[in-house]
């Protein structure tokens, strides 16, 4: 092969998402992807246009505006929710929008993995696998991808940390496919993941950053891939959360700002998890209850984003408008992806891992990043996270809530880079 045409070849695998120094293992062939899900819009706003809800709100939701009450999202909301899916909400807008990403899919293991690959202009990048959760999809880390993979080093700033950054879609959720057997658990994805940044995509050390049930998947590759994953970020752990006290016994003091997320994390481990059960033991009942009912998805799904966030929501940092709601839960109906999405409970049945916080630390010498957002629904101090892994970085945050992707994409862009101070090269 001629030298020039190599060259051709090799930018062009940069522009189209694989870093030119890569070295994707044959076997794995990845996909170029491009999302077009508007033939099954018609259907999607004639159900919303025709779904008929309460002219009232009942007697326990009606006593109070607050959301964040334990009876969920309120009808008003609900309604002008519906109201703007119908009025001011374009599915073709948001998907041309969306097909400016870099879109792959690539078979590992079974699994049809979707994935967002966006490489930054800035040599010594590190390379990132940002993971969401549930109810969330690759659509909550996408504000971060000009923060943290800038196409050009802002003038003077040559030594800023930039990423290659990765976002795929767990399986199950959105573009990717179920997984392969009914005994897959965040392990299994930690494994896949692996093989998505190593092989399929070249890189041999890598940085992990995750939320939810990303969080749980990120943490096992933490513990498992500790020669491949040499730096991970959270912002939520899969160890259950202290309660206050056991905080109170040892003596912790806390900020005024670690008090609010004290009580937010409690408030829904006692009065907020009821989907969490019902998700865990019976995901087929609420799973083709809602398939195609997308006023019923927005409720169910919406709540989540609505009631989980910082109150401010919509202001300041944070992005989380309707319009990012109906398109996370556009997204869900459209790719026909809600039951084999609540499935990631009913296979990872414990959820938190056991909460006794001894002898659990991930046994790699990786710095460990965590940062706390004060409306998120579980709260983990410092002196927790130091137990599970090697902590470098401890940041509280007073704006954000559980998907500081969308509430406050800045904050955690900030955090994340961060990571250059403790990226060996």
């Amino acid at each position: 092969m001629s030298t020039p045409l190599l060259s051709l070849l090799l930018s062009g695998l940069t522009l189209f998402g694989l870093p030119a120094d890569a070295s994707p293992t044959k076997q794995l062939q990845v996909k170029s992807f491009q999302v077009d899900l508007s033939e099954r819009v018609p259907h999607m706003l004639d159900l919303i246009r025709n779904t008929q809800l309460p002219s009232s709100d009942y007697v326990a939701a009606s006593e109070s505006t607050n959301d964040t009450l334990s009876t969920g999202i309120s009808l008003h909301t609900l309604k002008d929710l519906q109201n703007e899916w119908l009025t001011g909400f374009d599915w073709d807008e948001e998907q041309a929008s969306i097909n400016k990403l870099h879109h792959f899919t690539v078979n590992i293991e079974g699994i049809d993995v979707h994935f967002v690959h966006e490489v930054s202009g800035s040599p010594g990048a590190i390379p990132i696998i940002l993971l969401h959760g549930w109810p969330g999809t690759f659509l909550e880390m996408a504000p971060l991808i000009d923060l943290l993979a800038p196409k050009s080093q802002p003038k003077g700033k040559t030594t800023n940390t930039t990423f290659d950054v990765v976002i795929p879609s767990l399986p199950g959720f959105g573009f990717s496919s179920s997984p392969p057997t009914k005994i897959w658990t965040t392990q299994d994805t930690a494994r896949v993941f692996n093989t998505l940044m190593t092989q399929a995509l070249g890189y041999q050390r890598y940085a992990v950053h995750g939320t939810d049930w990303g969080s749980s998947v990120g943490y096992s590759m933490y513990e498992q891939f500790n020669t491949t994953v040499r730096a991970t970020h959270l912002n939520f752990l899969p160890f259950a959360p202290p309660t206050p006290a056991d905080i109170a016994a040892k003596n912790i003091t806390l900020s005024p700002g670690e008090v609010v997320a004290e009580k937010r994390g409690n408030d829904w481990a006692t009065a907020g998890n009821g989907y969490f059960s019902e998700q865990t033991t019976k995901p087929n009942d609420i799973g083709l209850a809602l398939y195609d009912n997308p006023v019923g998805q927005l409720a169910w799904i919406g709540a989540k984003f609505i009631i989980w966030s910082d109150p401010r929501q919509g202001t300041g940092p944070s992005i989380l408008t309707h319009s990012e709601i109906l398109r996370e839960v556009s997204l869900y109906y459209l790719t026909r992806s809600f039951v084999s999405s609540v499935y990631i409970y009913n296979q990872n049945p414990s959820g938190f891992r056991n909460g006794n916080y001894t002898n659990v630390k991930a046994p790699t010498d990786a710095p460990l990043l965590y940062t706390t957002f004060e409306y998120n629904i579980g709260f983990w101090p410092k002196e927790y996270v130091a137990a599970v892994g090697n902590l470098v970085y401890y940041k509280f945050r007073e704006f954000g809530g559980h998907f500081p992707g969308l509430d406050n994409p800045a904050g955690l862009a900030d955090d994340l880079k961060e990571i250059g101070n403790y990226w060996v090269y």
